[in-house]
């Protein structure tokens, strides 16, 4: 669980596709379809923070975790404005 945990840091897309393809991680996270599509497009750490919440909290939303959200946040918008400069 480390390794994926260290390739979602760097490669957060190729993590979210592993944990899709090989394990149950998203199985009941999501209510419809649409949200972890547009979080694996627009905000792959937001969308693997918030199914690791739901997944290993039960979904209970304390200091520690609305924290690392809004640095999964500033991740997803410091990585789409790299790539929207170059």
């Amino acid at each position: 669980m480390w390794l994926i945990a260290l390739v979602g840091l760097i490669f957060p897309r190729i993590a979210a596709l592993i944990l899709y393809f090989f394990t149950t991680w998203f199985t009941g996270v999501f209510a419809t379809w649409y949200w972890p599509v547009l979080g694996f497009i627009f905000a792959p750490y937001t969308m693997l923070w918030y199914s690791a919440v739901m997944n290993w909290w039960g979904g209970s939303w304390g200091t520690l975790q609305i924290v690392v959200l809004v640095i999964a946040i500033l991740f997803d918008l410091g990585s789409s404005s790299k790539s929207a400069k170059g």
